[in-house]
């Protein structure tokens, strides 16, 4: 299980990677930046930090903790990146971490799902945040509330899926459902995120996790 921080949106950073830090406490950081905005705009975003089982999201919550410096210097390496990458939009540039030392991973020009957390936690969203910055829109990262997302995981291989638990889900307090309508089902294939959000973050994390395991899919 590996904890991972980004400022604002991420991607994975596959298996392969995960093994060159599995013998290490290290977190994987992804600073948040865009090729249209000013850096400073965008990374005023509260840090979200995610856990990763076997390589894959199963939840993140927003804020997170990290220490000043290599906060800094996640910032620096992001913008260095993308400022010669060009383009537009918001990416998610992910980073190893130990301590304050922190090295470069790789780089996604796209909201990832793990960044799916701002949807509740944040006055932009992640999406808001990248379709705003193609346009050249004014960013607004702050936060709105502390939150947490946990993943719906499919549970079968199967077509033609419906959701069951749904209701049981939604009375969780303060939760909301992100199921993504995908045709088609996976024993671990990601089908939707439950999002909550509350003052204590450690609260949200629970309730959004409990709603994620009422929601059970299954073959219409």
């Amino acid at each position: 299980m590996k904890r991972v921080t980004l400022l604002g949106a991420t991607g994975s950073i596959g298996r392969q990677a995960l093994e060159v830090i599995a013998a290490h406490p290290a977190l994987e950081v992804c600073a948040l930046s865009s090729g249209s905005q000013s850096l400073d705009a965008l990374a005023a975003a509260h840090d979200v930090e995610h856990v990763q089982v076997g390589g894959d999201y199963v939840e993140s919550w927003q804020p997170h903790r990290m220490q000043p410096a290599a906060l800094q210097r996640s910032r620096e390496i992001a913008k260095a990146i993308t400022d010669n990458l060009g383009g537009q939009g918001l990416f998610g540039v992910e980073l190893f971490v130990k301590g304050d030392q922190v090295w470069f991973s790789e780089v996604s020009p796209r909201p990832h799902d793990t960044g799916m957390v701002t949807m509740i936690t944040q006055w932009q969203n992640e999406f808001e945040l990248h379709a705003r910055a193609i346009l050249g829109l004014p960013v607004n990262a702050s936060l709105k509330s502390p939150g947490a997302s946990a993943v719906v995981y499919g549970g079968v291989d199967a077509k033609g899926i419906v959701f069951d638990g749904v209701a049981e889900a939604l009375r969780v307090p303060n939760t909301e459902l992100r199921l993504f309508g995908k045709p088609e089902s996976f024993l671990k294939r990601r089908m939707g995120v439950a999002l909550a959000f509350d003052g204590d973050v450690e609260v949200a994390r629970r309730n959004a996790k409990a709603a994620a395991a009422a929601v059970k899919p299954r073959a219409a």
